[in-house]
């Protein structure tokens, strides 16, 4: 609050009529730019929320470049387990266990140190609807940007399908958006469950036991959808019959801005590569065994690294690559050119060695 000065409550009236006339233009003054004060102040009382305002999975979309987000750590509370802190900050279970291969998962104990892996490349496909890249069990909702509005690019984690139940891949688009969906066991299910001697039922109606949660996307390809689900412990597994599957909270949040007719990507991209300013960048997934990329992948994402003319060229460490390649880890890694070799000191010849070198060259 601004502090304007105080009023003399026992000063003489001859000083207060003194000043009258300036207190009154000033009261004028006041009055007239008011206006202007408030159009300068309130917006930014009002204004629109800012990228670090935004939820977690949020990033402004680059306007160069390809990376976002950043790794950081956070201390785990009480009994919470490692898949409630993967929850709680946007990231799945294979996600989480790479970057912790050394903390429990079901308690990693109060105040231990975790790591977020929260850094992305953009997948190198067009920004545009959703993109699910199955390798990354992650998916990237890239919203339009309305007037005035900063573009924004949002990935969360997701569930795929199992050994046997690949998520199809290429291009399709949603189709219908159902609240509360039923359940209808496939074919495959009903065949299962009369292996076990059980019989499954023809539907299951919305409520705890609904595997596909409370919110459903249809796409355009018959009987596979984004959903809900009423185990999210699997978020970030290869879990699913070919679904996808989302966080229950992640899927309520895109329910309602995902408009029918969305375009859908679905890519198995488990070599990513991009820059970051003058930087280029690597993060390498393991390759679904169903689904392998080859090399075929990796030299298209390394022609993501080509630079136009006009833009200087960067050595990158193929060495350090191949490390990569070997050794998937889903981390972001700069590939920063392999070091020079140290030049090896010049070892001092003796007087008898130099006495014998002038001989020789006698």
């Amino acid at each position: 609050m601004r502090h304007y000065g105080t009023v003399r409550e026992n000063g003489r009236t001859s000083w207060r009529l003194a000043w009258l006339p300036l207190f009154a233009c000033i009261l004028a003054i006041t009055l007239l730019t008011g206006t202007a004060w408030a159009e300068e102040e309130v917006p930014a009382a009002d204004e629109a929320e800012t990228a670090d305002e935004w939820p977690k999975g949020h990033y402004p979309l680059p306007e160069q470049g390809d990376v976002i987000g950043e790794d950081y750590i956070v201390e785990a509370r009480g009994e919470e387990t490692l898949l409630d802190i993967a929850r709680e900050h946007n990231v799945g279970y294979q996600e989480i266990r790479r970057a912790n291969p050394d903390v429990s998962v079901w308690l990693p104990g109060e105040g231990t140190e975790v790591v977020i892996p929260g850094r992305f490349i953009l997948p190198p496909v067009e920004r545009k609807g959703i993109v699910i890249n199955v390798a990354e069990l992650r998916l990237y909702y890239y919203p339009p940007a309305g007037e005035g509005e900063t573009p924004r690019v949002e990935t969360y984690p997701i569930g795929i399908g199992r050994e046997g139940f690949d998520t199809p891949l290429g291009k399709t688009k949603t189709t219908m958006n159902l609240k509360d969906p039923a359940w209808y066991p496939p074919s495959s299910v009903r065949e299962e469950a009369a292996a076990r001697g059980e019989e499954a039922p023809a539907v299951v109606p919305p409520g705890p036991d609904n595997p596909l949660g409370s919110h459903a996307i249809l796409l355009d390809i018959p009987g596979y959808l984004i959903h809900g689900t009423n185990k999210p412990d699997g978020i970030g597994m290869r879990a699913s019959r070919g679904c996808i599957r989302m966080f229950p909270e992640d899927v309520a949040s895109i329910f309602e801005r995902v408009p029918v007719g969305t375009q859908v990507h679905l890519i198995n991209q488990p070599i990513k590569a991009g820059w970051d300013g003058d930087m280029p960048y690597v993060q390498v997934y393991e390759a679904l065994e169903e689904q392998e990329a080859g090399m075929a992948a990796l030299m298209e994402t390394l022609a993501l690294l080509e630079r136009n003319g006009d833009e200087p060229s960067t050595p990158l460490n193929y060495e350090l690559l191949r490390e990569l390649l070997e050794n998937p880890s889903g981390e972001v890694i700069a590939l920063t050119p392999a070091p020079e070799p140290e030049p090896e000191p010049e070892e001092e010849s003796s007087e008898e060695e130099s006495l014998l070198w002038e001989e020789l060259a006698v």
